[in-house]
C-alpha cells in the first residue's frame, strides 16, 4: 500500500490526460466516426539515427504515403528532429472541441516517442502547439525506457497505436499570421529527447523534454501513421465527446441538409427551434441525413439522449 504522502505527490504529478481506455482520457480511436478526412500528402526531412553520432546517417524506414489516409500502423519514422509535413484536400477549421488527431504507433501506453506539432495558413510559416512535459529531468529516459501520459500536454505520441492524441485550434487563437479556420498544413517536428546540450528539446515553459533516447535505429524518433481531421472548412459541425461515446453534427451553421454520425445508437435525437418547437425527431439511430431547407433562419438546439444522460448544444441557420 502506498503511503499518504507518496500518493499525494504522485497526485500532484499527474497533471493531464491518462492513458487510452482510462477515466478522463482524450484518446481517440481511428475507426471512430468523428473523422472527415485525413492528410492527402505529407513531404518528408529525415532525422538522423542519433543526432550525437551523425556518422550513422538518418533514418530510413517507412515513406511518406505511410502517413496518408486513415491510421493503419503503417508508419514513417522521423528520426532525431526530423520533420513530416502533411496537407489535405480541404483546409482545416476550428470547430467546437477537438478539430484533428495525430496518430503513432506505440504497442503500449508507457513506451512514448514524442513529437511537436505546428499548424500553417500558408504552407509557409508555422504555429506550434504548446507543449507540456511534467517528465522528470535528472535521469535520461533510455532506448526503451517509460514515460506517463499523465505528464505529457500539446504533443503528439502521448497515446498507443490506433488512439490519436486530439489537438483544439482555438488555443492558437489570436497568434499573429494564423488564420485558425484556414489551415493547409500541420507539421510534425521529432522531439529529441536528450537531456544533454546541445540536442535538447524544451516545452513551452522552457522544461527540458525527457523521452527514450537514443534510439539508434533506421526506425529511430517519432513514428508517425496517420493525421486524422474532425473539423474542416465543409465540415465545423458540433462534437460532443463523452467517456462513452462521440457524436458528430454538422455542419455548423446548417446549410440544405444536416448530418448526424454517432458510434453508437442514440435513444432519441431531438432538434429544437428558439421558440421550443420541434422540427426534426428520430429514435435508435446512428447515422442520419436531415433535409433543412424549410428551417427558417435562426437559433436551433440539438438534443441527444443516451442511456438515460441527456446532451444539448446549439446550431445556427444563416439563411
Amino acid at each position: 500500500m502506498l503511503s499518504g504522502g507518496l500518493w499525494t505527490s504522485i497526485q500532484l504529478q499527474a497533471q493531464f490526460a491518462p492513458p487510452a481506455g482510462m477515466p478522463g482520457t482524450t484518446a481517440i480511436f481511428a475507426d471512430s466516426t468523428i473523422f472527415v478526412d485525413w492528410a492527402s500528402t505529407c513531404s518528408f526531412q529525415a532525422g538522423w539515427m542519433d543526432i550525437s553520432n551523425e556518422s550513422l546517417g538518418v533514418v530510413t524506414y517507412g515513406t511518406p504515403e505511410n502517413v496518408t489516409g486513415k491510421a493503419d500502423d503503417l508508419v514513417l519514422s522521423l528520426g532525431d528532429g526530423g520533420v513530416a509535413t502533411c496537407l489535405f484536400t480541404t483546409p482545416l477549421a476550428d470547430g467546437p472541441g477537438w478539430d484533428f488527431t495525430v496518430f503513432e504507433n506505440s504497442f503500449d501506453d508507457t513506451f512514448l516517442e514524442l513529437a511537436f506539432v505546428e499548424v500553417s495558413s500558408d504552407g509557409e510559416n508555422f504555429v506550434r502547439f504548446p507543449a507540456s512535459s511534467l517528465t522528470q529531468t535528472e535521469t535520461q529516459v533510455l532506448t526503451f525506457g517509460i514515460l506517463d501520459a499523465t505528464q505529457l500536454n500539446n504533443l503528439a505520441g502521448k497515446y498507443r497505436g490506433r488512439y490519436g492524441v486530439p489537438f483544439d485550434l482555438n488555443e492558437l487563437s489570436g497568434e499573429s499570421g494564423l488564420d485558425i479556420n484556414h489551415i493547409v498544413a500541420i507539421r510534425l517536428v521529432d522531439v529529441v529527447g536528450s537531456l544533454s546540450p546541445p540536442w535538447q528539446s524544451f516545452d513551452q515553459e522552457g522544461r527540458i523534454i525527457n523521452d527514450p533516447w537514443p534510439t539508434p535505429f533506421e526506425t529511430g524518433g517519432f513514428d508517425l501513421d496517420a493525421v486524422g481531421v474532425i473539423h474542416n472548412q465543409n465540415n465545423t459541425g458540433i462534437l460532443l465527446v463523452d467517456a462513452q461515446n462521440n457524436f458528430l453534427i454538422y455542419p455548423n451553421p446548417i446549410e440544405d441538409i444536416l448530418y448526424f454520425q454517432s458510434e453508437s445508437p442514440v435513444e432519441r435525437l431531438s432538434f429544437f427551434s428558439s421558440a421550443g418547437r420541434i422540427v426534426f425527431q428520430s429514435e435508435n439511430q446512428q447515422q442520419l441525413t436531415i433535409p433543412t431547407g424549410d428551417w427558417p433562419a435562426g437559433i436551433y438546439v440539438a438534443r441527444l439522449v443516451i442511456e438515460n444522460r441527456i446532451l444539448t448544444s446549439k446550431l445556427v441557420k444563416l439563411k
